[in-house]
């Protein structure tokens, strides 16, 4: 696993990548480090758990855990590779046309943070499950679950560690459902985006539900004027959001917002209600924003805390993006859609392992300081003199400063050249000699 790790750091993509970057390869067989995903005991979640744990070590006594949740899809084509289906791509879809490409779709679990050496927040990956289209399930005869299911498993398993502790949990428009948030809106905050024509009503008020009483009392005697259909569960219809984005009446109001690290000034207009499709009889804060440019005219969230005012609630949400930074970050640094693992063990363990190893970098790197050192210094590039704050790309930069003078080592392999010769010497004659004499230096 160290092996792997550190080679995959050096050069993301693969096993091979990581053997020959490390100068492993030659020592065994390469099929000794891939049977690690496809044969391995080790289990993604335990890890996570593990990691989970650690980072809220992170976190002040009775601090709440934010969390957010979302998928992405890795690319890839290959008759043989286990989970491959072809999932819309949100990346090149439009509202006219819609892309599809072939690959995996990952839902994700992230923990959402703040770092010192930047201003905004931080999203690190810790569960992960791979969802497969319902075709694909009838036609190999497996179970589906749909990515809001594999979703709510994995909140499930969140809200089980954290062990009482509050959690705030944020997720776009596709995660923002009753799948999702039923049943545990009593445990979790939830930030979410919701549609400009959903149904909202007021609270069920006591006056109207004895009236209703007396009504079907009175029916009953009659006989006549039976109600049909169900009965109504929440109070009064209110405006939908739509409708009170166009109400002249109610006028636009004005704050000012930390978005994520950035002030910005924020037009809205906000109100109470219940949104029982999606949260129940929960009541909501719902905040109309008005969008000034694109072809969106405006947008709405909500907060399951209905006392949390509208600068919290659009606070809270934009850290929902960091998510979207992550996965782009995973793509384009650490390989994430790039390993040509084909075995199912394989498959669902390469994804989460690189994602994982994403989340532990950032965790040497904050824990050791490494940002106030040499190793973090950012090259120099006169055309980008505005830069403050340091990004992955720098962090996966000094991680490998740090270990290119290191020589690196299969130790089961050396442990059992030892036992069987203990006088050879502890560098291999195959290491290059650049890098023992880097070492030496």
């Amino acid at each position: 696993m160290i092996v792997i790790a550190i080679g995959w750091i050096l050069d993301p993509g693969a096993v091979t990548f990581a053997l020959v970057a490390t100068s492993i390869s030659g020592q065994t067989h390469h099929e000794k480090y891939h049977r690690f995903f496809s044969r391995g005991t080790w289990d993604p979640d335990e890890l996570g758990r593990l990691i989970f744990i650690h980072l809220l070590g992170w976190l002040e006594d009775g601090e709440k855990v934010r969390i957010s949740v979302d998928d992405t899809l890795a690319e890839k084509t290959g008759e043989k590779v286990f989970g491959i289906d072809s999932h819309i791509n949100a990346v090149r879809s439009t509202k006219k046309r819609k892309f599809f490409s072939f690959g995996h779709c990952w839902v994700f679990v992230t923990f959402q943070i703040p770092l010192p050496f930047c201003n905004r927040c931080w999203a690190l990956p810790f569960l992960f499950r791979l969802y497969r289209n319902k075709k694909t399930c009838l036609r190999k005869n497996c179970d589906y679950k749909k990515k809001t299911e594999l979703a709510r498993e994995l909140v499930e398993l969140v809200v089980k560690w954290a062990d009482g502790r509050p959690i705030e949990l944020a997720g776009d428009s596709g995660y923002s459902c009753s799948t999702v948030l039923k049943g545990l809106l009593d445990r979790i905050t939830c930030y979410g985006s919701m549609r400009p024509d959903a149904v909202i009503t007021a609270l069920p008020d006591k006056e109207d539900n004895e009236q209703e009483k007396e009504k079907k009392g009175g029916a009953k005697k009659k006989g006549k004027n039976k109600r049909c259909g169900p009965k109504p569960k929440g109070g009064k219809k209110l405006q939908k959001p739509e409708e009170l984005a166009k109400d002249e009446s109610q006028p636009w109001l004005t704050c000012i917002v930390d978005l994520n690290g950035k002030k910005t000034t924020v037009t809205y207009k906000d109100y109470f209600g219940q949104w029982y499709r999606a949260c129940g009889f929960t009541l909501l804060h719902i905040v109309v924003v008005l969008v000034p440019k694109g072809k969106i005219p405006y947008r709405v969230f909500f907060s399951t805390n209905a006392e949390l005012s509208v600068q919290e609630i659009l606070s809270s949400y934009s850290w929902r993006w960091s998510i979207e930074v992550c996965f782009c970050e995973l793509k384009q640094y650490l390989g994430f859609a790039d390993s040509s693992a084909r075995k199912k063990e394989a498959v669902l363990r390469t994804a989460p392992f690189v994602a994982l190893l994403y989340t532990i970098i950032v965790i040497w790197f904050v824990e050791n300081e490494i940002y106030n050192t040499s190793l973090a210094t950012p090259p120099v590039r006169p055309w980008y003199l505005h830069k403050k704050a340091l990004s992955f790309e720098d962090i996966l930069r000094a991680a490998r400063r740090a270990i290119i003078p290191k020589p690196i080592f299969d130790l089961p392999l050396v442990i059992n050249n030892l036992h069987n010769n203990p006088n050879i010497p502890m560098i291999p004659n195959f290491y290059p000699k650049e890098a023992v004499r880097n070492s030496e230096t």
